[in-house]
């Protein structure tokens, strides 16, 4: 496995999970992260000079628990995730801004995004790390932040199902336009990546594509601390 996980990034095969993606609208990225990652991300949450800002999910009615969001810089891990998952991302991006005849275009590199993004005045950094006790759940949300948003974000379970925790699976629900919502209950081991959409996807209807919104969300933890870093592209307001 390579050490950089930028490197470690550009040898997913991105063909299988594009085709993944396209098929059911999401797609995981087995043992990506090892054990001693996900603990090294972990130990990152009582340091608050990490961080800026953090927010107690009850206070706002978005569910039950506690994220914090990462102040830039970006400790190096999660900086080479972003700038390794961005590209291959930017293309499925692409195809799909075609397929759904928008004439909008995301650049190759996510430093030429994030520019967009600051010229928008979205210049808060947006990576974050969740922290659910037993009790804890998700409400179904999306995360846009401004204008300018990437259509896909990928989350890594950092906790271990079953021993960490239990309960707490990943929720993605399909608001079909014209017909009942369609849920996704997704499991993940530790160090495992789920890349979903931020906002909508394209899907194949008898008189071509159309906007399916997504919204996700986690299911209530029912025993011990469940901990998740999320990778978002774009910056906030």
């Amino acid at each position: 496995m390579p050490d950089c996980l930028t490197e470690r990034s550009a040898a997913i095969d991105w063909n299988k999970v594009q085709q993944t993606m396209d098929e059911q609208g999401y797609a995981t990225i087995p043992a990506f992260l090892t054990k001693k990652e996900c603990n090294e991300i972990i130990n990152t949450y009582e340091k608050e000079e990490y961080f800026r800002n953090t927010i107690d999910m009850a206070r706002f009615r978005f569910g039950i628990g506690e994220y914090k969001y990462y102040q830039a810089p970006l400790p190096t891990m999660l900086q080479q995730l972003r700038e390794g998952f961005y590209p291959e991302l930017a293309k499925t991006a692409n195809r799909w801004l075609k397929q759904l005849d928008d004439g909008a275009c995301y650049p190759p590199l996510l430093s030429e995004f994030l520019t967009e993004c600051h010229q928008q005045g979205q210049t808060r950094s947006t990576p974050l790390l969740l922290k659910y006790e037993a009790g804890g759940y998700n409400c179904l949300h999306q995360d846009l932040y401004g204008d300018v948003y990437f259509p896909f974000q990928v989350v890594f379970a950092l906790s271990q199902k079953e021993i960490d925790y239990t309960g707490g699976e990943f929720l993605l629900l399909e608001q079909r336009p014209r017909a009942q919502s369609r849920g996704h209950v997704i499991t993940l081991e530790q160090g495992s990546g789920l890349i979903f959409p931020t906002n909508n996807r394209p899907v194949l209807g008898s008189r071509g594509y159309y906007r399916t919104k997504i919204r996700h969300g986690v299911s209530t933890i029912t025993s011990g601390t469940r901990y998740t870093l999320g990778i978002i592209f774009h910056d906030a307001k």
